[in-house]
């Protein structure tokens, strides 16, 4: 998947169908079947309906139900293509590696230094006690450890970042609603507000997070709501400051919008939590224990103004009902037994290595904190050709993006400082040559 190229054109598939669902179901099909893959350019509206001899309007209708269901992206003068990430699965791609053998990868952005979790899953299942629902003891430690958030805060456990902020987006918006976004900002909440058919408004990031000018831009472009990542910013690594939450929170009153903070990397982000929860009535903060804990401990906290706790919560008991007990005995063993501070401090290594290691050869590497370094390139599909014919993979920002311009992001979980002169050596080379671009 993370090979995109955007020079890629779709001409093997011949899509099909004389009506608009047609059209769009056989789109869906070359998705699942692997026939269209992330990143194909798709025929254009003229050019499809005369390919299919249908009129023009029925061809558009189709474009935009795909759109709506985020299987595809209109991107100005490069066309219509395939999402790098559907709400439709294709059988042939998920079996097929991401990197070749040989390849180091540093582009998949999963944690490398967790803790064992044989000892907590059996501390939990020996607690286990038959109870469903939420844990007591868990809501109450999490309020502990998120005592600057407003007193008056509602919690509830999900399944995970994701699937708190699919929850969040499914109850409080309605498709066709603007949704102010980190640009760059987190790949998956722009693939699943493509997915619930909501328009992402970019805000620029800088390290301190987003900044002031983009905020006030977004609200006065009318968005039903702001996602705003509180540190570790995926992918610059960009953290709020209290300095930066001090002037969000000022600009946050009196809209009447629901703010998305997500926290992420929690207790690996390395620097203290300026939180902007309760600067608006409609709130909600996300913690997950993905990052510190393990990626397959999909559990998240959910805190935010009742109202909106309660409507997730509703939501939640109409679906999965519950997170599995098992799973929060399992984290509030991990909170009380393992301290992430070590794996915190060698990410915090890694990274300012890497980052400096950059700059030192003319590149404005990124990231303050985290596990995730942004790059500017000249050209992204240069960059991870060049890059992986030196033995290195990495992420696209084109998954990231939205008008801020190219990058590629590295992620250093995999990347011991004493690797770390060898990659900004073949980074330089491989990118440098190729681009010209040798000064900051």
């Amino acid at each position: 998947m993370f090979w995109y190229n955007s020079e890629t054109v779709a001409v093997q598939y011949q899509i099909a169908g004389r009506t608009a669902a047609a059209i769009v179901a056989s789109v869906e099909d070359g998705v699942r079947t692997g026939a269209l893959r992330p990143g194909d350019l798709l025929p254009t509206v003229r050019g499809l309906a005369a390919d299919l001899g249908v009129a023009a309007n029925t061809a558009a209708a189709a474009y935009q139900q795909l759109r709506q269901r985020g299987v595809i992206e209109t991107q100005g003068r490069h066309g219509t293509r395939i999402r790098q990430e559907t709400p439709i699965s294709s059988l042939r791609t998920s079996k097929e590696p991401s990197v070749p053998e040989g390849v180091l990868d540093l582009a998949a952005g999963m944690p490398s230094l967790l803790p064992d979790l044989g000892p907590a899953l059996r501390h939990a299942a020996a607690v286990h006690d038959g109870h469903i629902g939420v844990v007591p003891e868990l809501v109450a430690e999490a309020r502990r450890r998120l005592g600057d958030l407003p007193d008056e805060a509602a919690y509830a456990v999900v399944g995970g970042a994701l699937d708190g902020l699919d929850r969040l987006l499914s109850t409080e918006l309605r498709p066709g609603d603007p949704v102010g976004v980190e640009d760059p900002g987190w790949a998956s909440s722009l693939d699943l507000l493509a997915a619930h058919g909501m328009t992402p408004v970019p805000m620029p990031v800088d390290d301190d997070g987003p900044t002031v000018d983009g905020l006030v831009g977004v609200l006065k472009a009318g968005v039903k709501a702001v996602i705003v990542t509180t540190r570790a910013q995926n992918p610059t690594g960009a953290s709020v400051t209290p300095e930066r939450a001090a002037r969000l929170r000022k600009v946050l009153q009196g809209h009447e919008i629901l703010l998305i903070e997500d926290d992420h990397a929690a207790e690996l982000a390395g620097v203290a939590l300026a939180p902007l929860a309760g600067s608006t009535p409609r709130w909600a903060f996300l913690r997950s224990a993905s990052k510190p804990y393990g990626p397959d401990l999909r559990i998240a906290i959910l805190a935010g103004d009742e109202t909106t706790v309660a409507r997730v919560q509703g939501r939640q008991r109409l679906s999965a009902g519950w997170v599995s007990t098992v799973l929060q005995h399992t984290l509030l063993r991990l909170w009380e037994t393992y301290d992430p501070a070590g794996a915190a401090h060698e990410y915090d290594r890694r990274r300012t290595a890497l980052v400096e290691a950059l700059r030192s050869r003319g590149w404005a590497a990124r990231g303050r904190t985290g596990i995730n370094v942004w790059v500017p390139v000249d050209s992204e599909a240069q960059a991870l050709t060049a890059l992986r014919d030196h033995g290195y993979a990495v992420a696209p920002g084109s998954l990231y993006r939205i008008a801020s311009p190219p990058a590629v992001r590295v992620t250093i979980a995999h990347l011991p400082v004493a690797a770390v002169e060898a990659f900004a050596d073949a980074f330089a080379d491989a990118v440098g040559r190729r681009s010209g671009r040798w000064t900051v």
